[in-house]
Formats: C-alpha cells, structure tokens, sequence
C-alpha cells in the first residue's frame, strides 16, 4: 500500500528538473502586479495544468498496462510536458509573493508551489547536474544487485532486491539473512558522494522559491509552520512509544529465543533478523512469535474460494461496502476500463494501485487480482482511493486531491479496518465469528505491520530534514542515520558501518527523492479516522471488532471529509471526520489494547527498552 505506484510515480514527476525562465520572469519586474493579476495566473495556470495531467495520466495508464519501449516513450514526454509547465508556473508564481490575497487565490499558489519536491537552481548548469543526479542515484537503486563471491567451478547467479527480499522475509538462517542484509546494502556505496552534491544544490533551489531548505519546503505543505509540524510529529510518537516498547521487549524475547546471544537481552535488535530488508515492518517472522492458540478458527481465502468467488465478485464486494454506506455506484467506464486479471498477451505492471484519469469520473483499478485475503483486503483499500477522488471531482483543479498526503493512504487503510470477522459473517463468507479471545493472534500480526512501522516511517525524514538543514554534515550520514534508528526503532546494524558506506541509499524513497511522512501519517490517522467513524456508527464492542459496513451516518460522515478535496488546510477536514483538528495516535492504542494486556503480561520479569 504504502508505495501504490500512482502515487509514486507522482512523486517522481514532481521531483524533475525546474525549466527555469529567469528571464521572463524579470520582465516587468519594476511593475507591481495586482490581486487580479494573480487570480488570473492561477485559474489559467490550474486549467492549463489539468489538461496537461489529464495528457499524461492516460499515456501512464497505457504504459503500466501495455509495457513497451513506445509507451514508455510516449509516456515519457508527456509526463515531462506536464512537469515543465508546473515547474514554470511554480517560478513565475513567486512574483505574487507578498501580495494582499484572497484566501482561495493564496491556497491555490501554496499548493502549486507545494506541488513539487525537488527545485532545481535557475542556473541551467547546476539544473542539469542536479537532474543528473537525481536520475542517476534512482537508476543505481534500480538496477542494484549483489553479486556473491564465485565458490568453486561456477560464479553463483546475481541476485536483485526481490531476490534478497525473499530471503530476509523467509530464511531462519542467521548467515544467509547476514549476507542478503550487506549484499543489497552495498549497492548504496557509489551514491553517497553524489548525495552529497544532491543536497547541496536542491537546497539553492527550494531557497530561489522562498524556503529556508529543501526539508523546510516538505515541511511546509502540512498547514502549519515547518518547526510546529517536527514537534507534531514527536507528540504523536510519544502517545504511541508505549505500545512499540512492548511490541520491541517481546519479539526481542522471541527472538533470543531462536538465536541466542545473536540477540541481547537489554539492547537493539540486530536488523537483519526481523524478516524485512530495513526492519520496517515485522510480519514476516510472526511465525516465530504467534502465541499459542492464535489461529482465528478461519481462513479468508479458502473462505472466498470455497464460494467459487470471481475477480468480478472480488470487488464488487468492496463496491458493495461503500454503497452500503450511501455512496453511488462506481460508472460504468470504471468495469469497462479497469485491469482487474493479469493479461496473457502482454507486459504489464501488477502493482495494485487506484487511478483518477480525468480527475472527475473516469476511475479505475490497476491490479492482477488473485482469490485470496491479501487481495479482499486490497481492494478495499484501494477503492477507497477511488470514492475519495470521486467525492472531490466538483473542487476547482487546485483542490482535487486529499486533505493532506497522509490522508489519500489514510482513507484506504481506515476501510480495510472494518474488514472484521462480523463484517465476513455479514457477508455470507463466515457462519459464525469467532470468539475474541482469538484476536490476539490478529491483533500482534497486525502490530507487526502497523506499530512496527511507525518510528521507521517518522525517521527517515527527520534524517533528511537534519541533513538538508546543515546539522548532520556529510560526514555524519551514515553515524546518525544509525543513531536515529536506533533512538526511534531500537535496532542496530549487523556488523560494522563507516562513513564508506551509505545505508539510507539503501531505501528507494532516499534514492528517489521521494518524501515518506505521508506513511507515518497515513498509520497514525487512520486509526483515528476508524475510531471516530466506529461512534458514528454506534459501534460498543471492541474497537479491533468494528466495523462501519451498512451504516448512514457514519458514511455521511465520511462524504462530508472526503468532498473537501485539499480545499482547506487538513485540520478543517479532520475536524469534520473526528471532530477535532488535532492528529490523535490515542486510537491506536484503543484499538491495540487487548494486545498491549496481553504483551504486558508476557514481558513480566524481562527487560522492556534498550
């Protein structure tokens, strides 16, 4: 979910070369322009955008589902089309700084700015170097393998991150997991001398638009001064600290359990051992952690394949969740236009993710759908990503997107929440739910996704952020990227690392200039969102055991956010979900705290931090 590929590749669009045309923008200088001047340049400037995106949207369509070296080609030049006209508009906006306007007029040039997330310098050298750059340290990611030593009469095949990833996620071997962990974290190396040169000019360019660095112009698009938003941050993760800790002091047990003093009593995590290439998410190993008795008496997918279940059936019952919250139908275009089965005949990109091609109401859903209950709960979410860009197709262009980054993932996770044993039996798909004393078992699988998660997504920007700040200078990268996970994780590296190596390079999202807020934010208002719509719908059991299926109100409750868009800041579009315009992680311990009894319990007598 957390890198559905629209969005990603959103993000790499915005986070090309600025054109910059300093020259024309120093043309009439001497001459004050005026709120009408601006009004004007924005609703041109927006409708000419929305064009241009409309453009690219479907040639990206066509490329993820008909991959050749002409859709590729073709998609190529026209997502370029629309990132040179935004970076364009995004400069000549600057000349309204200052300027008395109206509160539309004003959000809607924030937002255009906002829009991107690497500005090059106006210099068209140090642009082009900076664009070089940027593509280069992204190819390295991409085309990274690790080559082990030849052994013997024959050199041991490649092995590329899937490769590696499986490993990590399904070897028990301390050896094996060691090398697949130094092996991909190799390929970063070559990288670190051009971060450094990376950083050093995207901040001249966030500065030539009026922040105080590249980390400052992230910052900023969250509605709040850019400091205020780092100590939101810290507050939310002190609400939910408790809950890792006993999440940390019982796998650390499991795991000493398993590998012996491998693992310390007391201190960090070795982070090769917890089933995911950066220790992001646990759910790998949680066969090594499932309590006893933790089988929930069913199965989903033999459930939906003992009813002879289609991929048509397989979202309709997603459609089915939101109609039953009294919203419309999906168009018919949606069923006629969609990828649902992966094609025989052709290359496409699997990836499941939600597409919005004319931002009004030609929706659609890109997945290679399997009868399984990873796949129920995909869809799910992911048509969540199509009512809410339907909810906001009638906003001005500006406006057509979701409250905050964090709010778009948000939606769709709050969905899958309600997809609980009673929402099954509803269904037909369970006779019976099963008791809740079987959700421990539920409960720690889903904390090894969500509560792992949560201070691996909270680092890695505040690393960036310090780094494009001027306070972890370059030749700290790798010691602090270390600290930090180690201060908000509790994990350490497996072996040794020196500023030679380059461990945040490591991750696509460092790689790729892709910022990665948006997940953390995604998890923490998710449960919140869930929380609040579960007392809209009247809910008095167990928060885990919730669920919003066929309930009005709190459906109403969903629209009245949802068609917001972007249109105010996110803390008037919260305070229509929640009713408050304060992010809460409060929820999540709500809904973890059968899980949070019952690992107190088994933490007693042993260590619980590091």
């Amino acid at each position: 979910m957390r890198t559905a590929s629209g969005i990603v590749n959103s993000m790499r669009m915005r986070a090309i070369a600025f054109a910059a045309l300093l020259a024309a923008l120093l043309a009439g200088a001497d001459r004050k322009p005026t709120a009408d001047e601006a009004r004007k340049f924005i609703d041109d400037a927006e409708q000419k955008l929305l064009a241009l995106n409309v453009d690219s949207g479907r040639a990206d369509w066509i490329k993820d589902t008909y991959i050749t070296d002409d859709t590729e080609a073709v998609a190529a030049i026209l997502d370029q089309r629309a990132i040179d006209a935004t970076v364009q508009y995004a400069k000549e906006s600057t000349r309204f700084d200052g300027l008395k306007l109206d509160p539309v007029t004003a959000r809607k040039i924030k937002l255009l700015k906002l829009s991107l997330t690497l500005a090059t310098p106006a210099d068209p050298k140090e642009s082009e170097e900076l664009t070089r750059i940027a593509s280069s340290m992204e190819g390295t990611y991409g085309k990274g393998k690790y080559c082990p030593p030849a052994s013997g009469s024959a050199a041991p095949a490649c092995q590329d991150l899937e490769d590696l990833s499986k490993t990590m996620a399904q070897s028990r071997d301390p050896r094996a997991l060691l090398e697949a962990w130094t092996g991909w974290h190799a390929i970063a190396r070559p990288m670190r001398k051009d971060y450094v040169r990376f950083v050093e000019l995207s901040n001249k360019g966030a500065q030539q638009l009026g922040f105080k660095d590249t980390g400052a112009m992230w910052r900023s698009k969250y509605d709040m001064p850019p400091d205020d938003f780092s100590r939101e941050l810290d507050r939310l993760w002190d609400q939910v600290r408790p809950l890792y800790l006993s999440l940390h002091a019982y796998v650390r047990s499991k795991l000493r359990e398993k590998y012996g003093d491998l693992v310390p009593a007391n201190g960090p995590i070795p982070a090769h051992l917890l089933g995911n290439m950066w220790a992001q998410d646990w759910d790998n190993i949680y066969p090594l952690l499932a309590p006893p008795n933790a089988d929930p008496g069913y199965d989903l997918t033999a459930l939906l394949k003992q009813r002879n279940t289609d991929w048509k059936q397989m979202v309709k019952y997603g459609e089915n969740f939101f109609i039953s919250l009294g919203f419309a139908p999906l168009p018919q275009t949606f069923w006629e236009r969609s990828m649902f089965v992966k094609p025989r005949d052709r290359d496409v990109l699997c990836h499941a993710s939600a597409w919005d091609i004319d931002y009004v109401d030609d929706l659609r859903l890109k997945m290679c759908i399997d009868i399984t209950g990873e796949d129920f709960l995909t869809i799910h979410h992911e048509l969540g990503h199509n009512f809410y860009q339907r909810a906001y197709d009638r906003l001005a262009p500006s406006f057509r997107d979701s409250a905050n980054d964090g709010f778009h993932e948000a939606i769709g996770d709050t969905i899958a929440l309600s997809v609980t044993p009673e929402y099954l039996v509803k269904l037909g798909l369970l006779n019976k739910a099963p008791d809740p004393s079987k959700d421990i078992g539920l409960l720690l699988h889903r904390a090894l996704d969500k509560i792992a998660f949560l201070p691996f997504g909270l680092m890695i920007d505040q690393w960036r952020w310090k780094v494009f700040s001027g306070e972890i200078p370059p030749d700290k990268y790798n010691e602090t990227w270390w600290q930090l996970r180690e201060k908000y994780q509790g994990v350490a590296p497996p072996v040794a690392r020196t500023e030679a190596d380059f461990d945040p390079g490591a991750k696509m999202h460092v790689a790729a200039n892709v910022p990665y807020m948006r997940y953390f934010l995604a998890d923490i208002l998710q449960f919140q969102f869930h929380r609040a719509l579960s007392q809209a719908a009247g809910c008095t059991t167990a928060l885990n055991r919730c669920s919003i299926f066929g309930n009005k109100a709190a459906g109403s409750r969903l629209n009245a956010m949802l068609e917001m868009g972007e249109s105010q800041p996110w803390q008037e579009a919260l305070l229509k979900i929640a009713g408050t315009r304060q992010m809460d992680a409060s929820a999540i311990r709500d809904y973890f705290a059968p899980l949070q009894k019952w690992l107190d319990e088994q933490n007693k007598g042993k260590p619980v931090g590091w």
